[in-house]
């Protein structure tokens, strides 16, 4: 078989995609991007709770971050495994309801990635920010 005629097993188009994702990771500044925007909207998510009250709890390693509500502490499942579900529940209906797909449970994570330009966070923001607010008085749904 001639060496141009080998493949790389499994869908070659899903095999070209992932070499050009690689490829775009190995720019300069690429994770330095990376880990600004997902201190930004951190920092953002951190000041927004802060000032609408009530516990919760914001973790992030990287571009991953985790929003519990009803604990101020998330070290572990004992921590976590209290977390008002019910509260993160209607937060996520009403991101969803305003353009904003986050992960439908708590116990998932956050993805930021390169596409979430300072835009997109800015407009992340303000939805919360908004959501927020409404949950801050509001029964929970």
């Amino acid at each position: 078989m001639a060496a141009d005629m080998i493949t790389a097993p499994g869908n070659p188009i899903a095999m070209r995609a992932g070499i050009a994702m690689l490829r775009a990771l190995r720019a300069p500044g690429t994770y330095e991007r990376l880990e600004r925007s997902s201190a930004r909207l951190e920092k953002g998510l951190r000041s927004i709770l802060e000032e609408t009250g009530g516990p919760a709890h914001l973790t992030r390693v990287g571009s991953l971050l985790t929003l519990f509500f009803g604990v101020r502490a998330a070290t572990g499942w004992s921590t976590v495994a209290g977390a008002d579900t019910k509260r993160y529940a209607a937060f996520f209906r009403r991101m969803l309801e305003r353009g904003v797909y986050l992960a439908p449970s708590q116990f998932e994570a956050l993805f930021l990635s390169l596409a979430h330009t300072d835009d997109l966070i800015d407009r992340t923001l303000a939805t919360a920010h908004e959501v927020l607010e409404g949950l801050r008085w509001a029964p929970q749904a």
